[in-house]
């Protein structure tokens, strides 16, 4: 495989996240060279992605693979990657579900999947967490719309709707939703829920941190002792999440948690793990949502539980709507609506592979 010919990629958007899309064929089968590649690929290390098509943020430095499955109840395998930007490094520790929005229109864009008329369904094999997701996809006339009414809270203008549904996505990662058996634990005194309903989420009171909870991600990030403050609890969460030492490792995350201030559920902001972001991770917000309907946990305290089943989780850019079928603490079922587009289409030209005399 030579990079010089430049490998065929999708770079799309999915929900309030950009990834590069490939094909598991188009790139190297061994890990170590595939993971090279992509940091390559991506520029990184380095905080700007100067010289790569990463965006020198976390949420524009990610990557999806797709492969048809492996899988009876499934359409399509997708393996989803964090290219981390200032460090040598590539992790499928976590799934994404913004990027996951992205799958469906990308495995039909790529002839994985055929589209139907009017609207397509399929299954994702999530091989970050072994779960199976379904989306739906527009396709009027057999062909993937980017172009519709749906609106979400971080992302200008509208476009067509993805529609996600999981049933079994409760302990994705830690393999029960309440790792430590609590709703509430303590951590260096302080108290926090820790949970995994599709992605692992140490819940925190942000009062307790000596803030609103309301403050813009830059503000967070600038004030002294904050952040490391909260990656001293997070590396002690990890091990009693049953995820062991955390510190090279982007889960679990760390959501602060207060009182909604704009009609939603619960307000929201949210570290991923060491920048804060600047609205949530989809299934991130799922985990806070089902912590809203547990009693004893840091977000049932503070949750105004809506009398239905959509539960509006506030972040910095505006709400996510998250959809629980539950009765009480028994959560049946959770989805949620994001949007997706395709952004270009062509061929990635990785950085040569040579020593850095820099």
């Amino acid at each position: 495989m030579s990079d010089s010919a430049g490998i065929p990629c999708l770079w799309m958007r999915g929900g309030t996240s950009k990834a590069a899309v490939f094909l598991a064929t188009d790139l190297p089968s061994d890990e170590t060279a595939r993971n090279d590649l992509l940091l390559r690929l991506m520029g990184s290390p380095d905080l700007r992605q100067i010289d790569g098509i990463g965006g020198g943020d976390p949420l524009c430095s990610k990557v999806a693979i797709l492969a048809p499955p492996t899988r009876d109840d499934a359409d399509v395998d997708y393996l989803f990657l964090q290219v981390f930007v200032d460090q040598p490094r590539v992790t499928a520790a976590q799934p994404c579900g913004n990027i996951l929005a992205a799958v469906g229109p990308a495995a039909i864009e790529r002839g994985l999947v055929a589209a139907q008329d009017g609207q397509t369904v399929l299954r994702i094999h999530m091989r970050n967490t072994g779960e199976v997701a379904q989306a739906t996809v527009q396709t009027p006339g057999g062909q993937v719309s980017y172009c519709g009414s749906a609106r979400i809270d971080g992302v200008p203008r509208t476009h067509a709707p993805v529609q996600l549904l999981f049933d079994k996505i409760a302990g994705a990662v830690c393999g029960t939703m309440l790792p430590t058996g609590q709703p509430s634990d303590r951590i260096a005194g302080i108290a926090c829920t820790l949970i995994d309903h599709g992605m692992p989420v140490v819940l925190l009171r942000a009062a307790d941190l000596g803030v609103s909870g309301q403050e813009r991600p830059d503000t967070l990030e600038a004030m002294d002792g904050l952040g490391a403050r909260v990656e001293a609890l997070r590396l002690q969460a990890g091990p009693l999440m049953g995820l062991g030492d955390v510190k090279d490792q982007s889960i679990p995350k760390i959501a602060l948690l207060a009182a909604p201030t704009h009609g939603g559920t619960i307000a929201t902001r949210f570290f991923i793990p060491h920048r804060v972001h600047m609205s949530i991770g989809v299934l991130a917000a799922v985990s806070v949502a089902a912590g809203c309907v547990i009693p004893g946990t840091v977000a049932h305290a503070l949750a105004e539980r809506p009398e239905g089943n959509c539960f509006q989780i506030e972040h910095p850019a505006g709400k996510i709507e998250i959809v629980l079928e539950h009765d009480g603490p028994k959560i049946r079922a959770a989805g949620f609506l994001r949007t997706a587009r395709k952004l270009m289409d062509g061929l990635v030209f990785p950085a040569p592979v040579r020593p850095d005399t820099e």
